[in-house]
């Protein structure tokens, strides 16, 4: 089973250190697999609301995913039983909108503000608004990259509470910032492009009937890409 550049730059940005990862909103469930033959350590849990794709993922994991170190579960993924289940935490939600993801975020960190718990976020869309909703709650970045994948621009943040332990660790930034930072060629095209088309993306807006977005601009606006050659 070969993944796309999106969940093969999620998946690499999962490891050996948690004891539990939450594959939420898991679809059919490819990412997850791909943690299983990558991973030994963890236990993967897919997680998805809808019946019909929890019951065939379950089926198809039975005849071809290891006898164990996975777990199933038809739940919102707004109540994961993270109080319930002791060690480090990895909740991945990634193909939804950024709406969806600001709400279980949101959720979950109000249940357990003190979770050892780190996010793998990656929306298909309003990434600046999940931005400001993981500022709002005082998170802090671990990483961030930013992928072209099918002519689809993605944005992949690894983030985690801001709790004692984590205050070393940057803020979230309201636009990014490892993400304009180029070591390639084709990486400078990817930031210059996806910054061209955020910008143009605002900028249409603006002439609609939408709220304002003047303030999005003019932050994109003053996003600098950093390249290898200065």
């Amino acid at each position: 089973m070969k993944l796309g550049k999106r969940l093969q730059q999620i998946a690499a940005l999962a490891d050996e250190s948690y004891t539990h990862i939450w594959d939420c909103c898991c679809d059919h469930g490819y990412l997850g697999q791909a943690l299983l033959h990558q991973l030994h350590q963890p236990q993967i849990h897919f997680v998805d609301i809808v019946p019909e794709l929890i019951n065939s993922l379950e089926l198809h994991l039975q005849q071809k995913a290891p006898l164990s170190g996975w777990h199933t579960a038809c739940m919102d993924t707004g109540e994961l039983p993270l109080d319930q289940m002791p060690g480090k935490h990895l909740v991945i939600i990634a193909g939804v909108g950024g709406d969806l993801i600001q709400e279980l975020v949101t959720r979950l960190h109000q249940q357990r503000p003190d979770a050892d718990v780190d996010y793998l976020l990656c929306p298909v869309y309003h990434q600046y608004a999940v931005r400001q909703q993981l500022i709002a709650l005082g998170f802090r970045l671990k990483q961030e990259v930013l992928v072209k994948d099918k002519r689809h621009f993605y944005e992949i943040l690894k983030v985690c509470p801001g709790l004692p332990q984590n205050r070393h660790l940057p803020a979230v930034s309201p636009t990014g910032q490892r993400i304009w930072k180029a070591d390639t060629e084709m990486q400078t095209r990817i930031a210059r492009e996806y910054l061209s088309r955020t910008l143009a993306h605002y900028r249409r807006t603006s002439r609609g009937n939408h709220k304002p977005v003047e303030h999005i601009i003019a932050a994109y606006a003053d996003v600098r890409i950093e390249t290898a050659e200065g």
